[in-house]
């Protein structure tokens, strides 16, 4: 059987990868160690969602492996080299606060993480598809100089701009402010593109926007709708930091990002690179996403608005996904933002006030 090797495996992205590629008939090997729970507590540790992906699928093996072991992650690459596929590299440190409070932890994990990754897929199996989730900070606060206008209940641009239907790759990573988290994610995504082009390996950079889902553990740094929805249903505190809570993202779909994984495994290009978001179908400001929440929760958010914004910290980001269309066109985004939102609270309802209660 073909195997895949999906790596954080127990998040949000890598958890949607194990269940695609099993459905396809894939031996899946899943690399996991719970580093989540160091970075954001015991509530957003992967370890039930891995317990979960173990008892329903026997096609797939959960390692406790920590990518920054570059000798296990070649041992675990070479024993599967024949039938080794497709690599997904879901695993990060994804939260710009955690980073500037251990940096070289931060630059660990996903810069010389991707490193022993890419490596040893070079060295077992290089034609095996590589599939990165990079990230969009790569492009800093870049976005911040966009000539944005204040409606009543988010930043716009004018339709008139080039990036009103979103940003492309043409956005200069060049001075700006990234944060250490963008700057260690910037290392992973060169290695990355830098690697199929010198070794003529099928790599892919997914620039994502907000990645998100119900499977998603969100904490207050990192899975701003995860963690907005059970603030929402449990209510408990929340905070917006800066532009008035105007500030907009977009949002896909942990499936429609697995989606676009599968597209390019299908037809897989050499040192490839997107931007990945939900884009215009699927976007949201601040304000938006509360009025949502509090309207499918069915209660208040008590909200807190504080003026500073974190350093690095977009006003404004829609992706242009049409970059990946162009070269993918079945791909397409299905779920829209008030879809997410509903699947997140119906998925964590009950759970957030189980637990709301054992406290």
């Amino acid at each position: 059987m073909p195997v895949a090797v999906v790596t954080g495996s127990g998040g949000l992205v890598g958890s949607e990868a194990v269940r695609h590629f099993v459905r396809l008939g894939y031996d899946v090997i899943g690399l996991e160690n719970d580093m989540r729970a160091r970075f954001f507590g015991a509530e957003a540790s992967t370890t039930e969602t891995s317990e979960q992906l173990v008892s329903e699928f026997s096609e797939f093996r959960w390692l406790q492996v920590d990518i920054r072991d570059a000798d296990a992650v070649a041992d675990i690459l070479q024993r599967n080299r024949r039938e080794l596929e497709v690599i997904v590299h879901a695993a990060a440190q994804p939260s710009h606060d955690w980073a500037a409070s251990d940096p070289q932890t931060d630059f660990g994990v996903n810069a010389n993480g991707t490193l022993n990754l890419l490596e040893a897929a070079r060295q077992a199996a290089p034609d095996a598809t590589f599939i990165f989730c990079s990230t969009n900070k790569v492009y800093g606060d870049r976005p911040n100089d966009l000539p944005l206008v204040e409606l009543q209940t988010r930043l716009e641009l004018p339709e008139d701009h080039p990036y009103h239907d979103g940003i492309d790759t043409s956005m200069s990573i060049d001075r700006s402010m990234h944060s250490l988290f963008g700057v260690s994610k910037i290392a992973a995504d060169m290695l990355v593109q830098e690697y199929g082009r010198y070794y003529q390996m099928p790599t892919v950079c997914f620039r994502g926007g907000c990645l998100t889902g119900p499977g998603h553990a969100g904490a207050e740094p990192h899975g701003f709708l995860s963690y907005l929805m059970r603030c929402t249903a449990t209510g408990t505190p929340y905070t917006v930091f800066g532009y008035g809570a105007k500030q907009v993202r977009d949002n896909l779909h942990a499936a429609d990002v697995v989606a676009a994984f599968q597209a390019f495994h299908e037809q897989p290009r050499v040192a490839a690179v997107y931007n990945l978001g939900g884009g215009r179908a699927s976007n949201c400001s601040m304000l938006e996403a509360i009025a949502l929440s509090e309207e499918i929760a069915g209660r208040r958010l008590d909200v807190r608005l504080v003026p500073e914004a974190r350093k690095g910290d977009h006003r404004w980001w829609i992706s242009a996904v049409d970059e990946f269309q162009r070269d993918y066109p079945s791909w397409r985004v299905r779920y829209d933002v008030p879809e997410i939102l509903r699947q997140i609270h119906a998925a964590g309802v009950e759970r957030w006030s189980a637990g709301a209660q054992a406290g």
